[in-house]
């Protein structure tokens, strides 16, 4: 049984105001993406990795891997118009090229805080239950947004809330068949463009795995400063 990693890189990310994706916006020197890259590549139980990618950014793309020697890189896919098109690119792309006993983790190539043991647990889950999400506490106050989307008067209990997060992981006979399925009923186009919510109106039960607060996915200017604290941290304390 092989561990396949899909990084969905086929975004624009114009909510950060870049004059690039925001995989592809540079912190020290180095873009986003080489960062989330780097932790699949050194994780000993990922074999092999497959990036979906901007079609006008492949190039950039292809030389990026060859600088940093990602060996494990595989399959470059182009991506699709939407969140939802990158994804099922990446899934029916592997169709015939591994077994449907495979496990396929997802994750964003904007999520480069991402740590081994997110990576390590969501593997093991997903061995037992056939499919495995990131999943960590909501510790925030909480409420109902009334209809003016100004104000709310219902309470909702956090402990009745997860915050889910990627990496997701899959038996891949399991996530193409939700896919080929919904592809054809039409209803990938009817919920939110996220693989859970998929599986969830389907019928299925996500299970949860390992998550952390700190692996964001970076999406404003705020995220971008923050994972560049971060780095330097590590860097003062000699990681």
């Amino acid at each position: 049984m092989a561990n396949i990693a899909i990084i969905l890189a086929g975004g624009i990310g114009s909510r950060l105001g870049s004059d690039r994706p925001k995989q592809f916006v540079e912190v020290l020197g180095k873009p986003v993406l080489a960062y989330t890259l780097e932790k699949f590549q050194n994780h000993r139980e990922i074999d092999v990795i497959e990036v979906v990618c901007v079609n006008s950014w492949k190039d950039y793309l292809e030389d990026m891997i060859q600088k940093y020697n990602f060996y494990k890189v595989k399959w470059v896919v182009d991506g699709g118009s939407t969140f939802q098109e990158s994804v099922i690119n990446g899934i029916f792309n592997l169709k015939g090229k591994i077994s449907p006993d495979d496990i396929v983790m997802t994750h964003f190539g904007a999520s480069p805080f991402v740590e081994d043991e997110i990576i390590s647990d969501c593997i093991k889950v997903c061995k037992v239950k056939n499919n495995a999400i990131s999943t960590t506490p909501f510790f925030l106050l909480s409420g109902l947004i009334d209809d003016s989307r100004k104000s709310s008067s219902v309470h909702i209990n956090r402990d009745m809330i997860a915050c889910m997060n990627s990496p997701h992981a899959f038996k891949y006979s399991l996530i193409y068949d939700i896919y080929q399925q919904a592809t054809k009923s039409g209803l990938i186009h009817e919920v939110e463009p996220h693989t859970t919510t998929l599986m969830q109106a389907m019928g299925y039960t996500v299970y949860f795995s390992k998550g952390s607060q700190t692996n964001i996915k970076i999406t404003k200017k705020e995220d971008l400063e923050l994972f560049e604290g971060y780095l330097l941290m590590k860097k003062l304390h000699g990681e």
